[in-house]
């Protein structure tokens, strides 16, 4: 598969693993403190590396509009990098985006001409070329500008899988159109309803002996199929589908067939998404700015923000209520405001004041129900909440020490990702807690032993597997099978831990390196 070559592509490549785990610090709860909802202030690629313990392969969609690189400078963020800097940036990002998709999850990527070509090269590397969905078209403005060459109306939004097949039969269809609907007509009376023709022949190019016969209409002519085509069903079928009402051959019943299309099966399939998105259905980015100076009539808003009805279209074909939306670039919030109002969770990463001055202020009049945008069309009328989170100090220092700030419940994540792959979910209401296990992974318990877990005052109390502290630990959580059991040192030799069946790792050392 061809491959992009850059200045510091192989650096670029171990970036996304040497960015150090850090904590998430709690700043403000917003509406009812849903938890389920994140706005998280910080450099997304670290933000990216302390999400992922927690959410690995948790999330439906994302949704993420970069900086396209168009050589311009833009008050809110650099949008004029080196094209090698450029892919250095993109690509680490997208190696961790790729870890957070379900099997039925989708990444849709805003771009235009200056890096879309290259983007879809990168990702194709960083997804695998069967993993390509679609590139679709969206016309982003209406007016047409003079002072260039060209007059670009259009960005591109490519869109992967991380499972095709799976996204495919899972993805949800648009629903039909006013212009489709009109085309729904009942001429017959047919009991079953409204309904509309399309042709009963096809390209002759598959086709079988038995597609091609002459056929008698109900006035009694006759008729082949036409020229280089051939009869959608066999003769049999065709006389079936005659028979039960299914065949069309107008009102003097002398036209050629027609298969009689119902609304009542159209409305449970809906229509297939095209690749081109037009500004009436999905709107501008005119439009967006517009509704942004709305909402935010004292600040300055970003040159180019997305429409709420792109969102809206992508979070309806990409996710069903209640699945978890991610936006690591977040702007000026439009993704979380177009889930939170759809009913899917969210998380929403952005960098600098304007997590602040831009995004907060516009989801908290989410919260109160604001009816800019798509309100309007999905009925919104406010409600829920969300926990502001900002970025804090390394899991690790670089002298090997864990944080003071670190407790238990906190390095149970990282520990469970690091040796499962898999985010860590907290336990059931009425599951076994206070414990060093953690969990059973594949037949195998997965334990820490970190700030006193068996209790301070007790005498095998501690963070070092010792003798006293693994007969604790085979009582407190007994388990037949094998044990990886993470802590400070070990006092127990190598052969007294194979004969208890034990894989110890060091932390932070083993921790940190996984």
């Amino acid at each position: 598969m061809p491959t992009l070559e850059w200045l510091n592509r192989d650096a670029a490549f171990r970036t996304a693993d040497q960015v150090p785990y850090r904590l998430l610090q709690a700043v403000s709860t917003h509406g009812d403190g849903d938890p389920r909802n994140l706005l998280v202030q910080g450099d997304n690629l670290q933000a990216l590396k302390a999400l992922l313990p927690l959410y690995r392969a948790q999330v439906k969609c994302i949704f993420i509009d970069p900086p396209y690189n168009t050589k311009s400078a833009f008050e809110h963020y650099d949008d004029n990098l080196e094209h090698s800097q450029w892919l250095s940036m993109m690509l680490p990002r997208l190696q961790l985006l790729r870890e957070f998709l379900r099997p039925d999850g989708s990444l849709w990527v805003t771009i235009d001409d200056n890096e879309g070509h290259y983007l879809k090269v990168l990702m194709d590397e960083v997804f695998g070329r069967t993993r390509f969905i679609a590139n679709i078209i969206w016309e982003k403005r209406t007016s047409r500008e003079n002072r260039r060459v060209f007059s670009f109306k259009h960005d591109h939004l490519l869109c992967y899988a991380r499972d095709p097949a799976t996204f495919e039969s899972s993805r949800n269809a648009l629903a039909l159109t006013a212009d489709v609907l009109a085309r729904y007509k009942n001429p017959d009376d047919d009991p079953r309803g409204l309904w509309q023709s399309v042709s009963a022949n096809a390209q002759a190019g598959h086709a079988t002996p038995s597609q091609f016969y002459t056929l008698t209409l109900p006035s009694g002519r006759r008729v082949d199929p036409p020229k280089g085509r051939c009869w959608l069903y066999t003769e049999p079928r065709m006389q079936q589908e005659v028979a039960a009402g299914n065949i069309w051959f107008g009102a003097s019943g002398d036209n050629a067939p027609r298969i009689k299309k119902f609304l009542g099966d159209s409305e449970s399939s809906g229509l297939t998404p095209e690749t081109i998105w037009n500004s009436i259905d999905v709107g501008t980015n005119d439009e967006a700015k517009k509704s942004m100076l709305k909402l935010l009539p004292d600040g300055a808003v970003f040159d180019n923000p997305k429409p709420e009805g792109l969102l809206q279209r992508i979070v309806h074909i990409a996710t069903n209520p209640n699945d978890l939306i991610l936006d690591s670039f977040l702007g000026s919030g439009t993704t979380a405001a177009v889930a939170h109002k759809m009913g899917r969770r969210w998380i929403g990463i952005e960098m600098g004041d304007h997590a602040v001055t831009h995004c907060l202020p516009r989801l908290e009049k989410v919260l109160a129900g604001e009816q800019g945008g798509i309100s309007g069309a999905v009925n919104w009328q406010g409600g829920g909440g969300f926990r502001f989170m900002r970025l804090g100090e390394p899991v690790f220092s670089a002298d090997g020490r864990t944080h003071a700030d670190v407790r238990f419940d906190a390095l149970t994540a990282f520990v469970w990702q690091q040796e499962t792959r898999q985010a860590y979910l907290p336990p059931a209401p009425g599951a076994l807690t206070g414990t060093p296990l953690i969990g059973v992974h594949e037949g195998v318990a997965i334990c820490l032993l970190y700030n006193g877990i068996l209790g301070d005052r007790r005498p095998e109390s501690g963070n070092v597997l010792t003798l006293a502290v693994l007969q604790a630990l085979k009582a407190i959580a007994p388990h037949a099978g094998l044990r990886v059991v993470y802590g400070e040192a070990c006092r127990l030799g190598g052969a007294r831990l194979a004969a208890e069946g034990i894989a110890f790792r060091q932390i932070p050392y083993e921790l940190a390196a996984r």
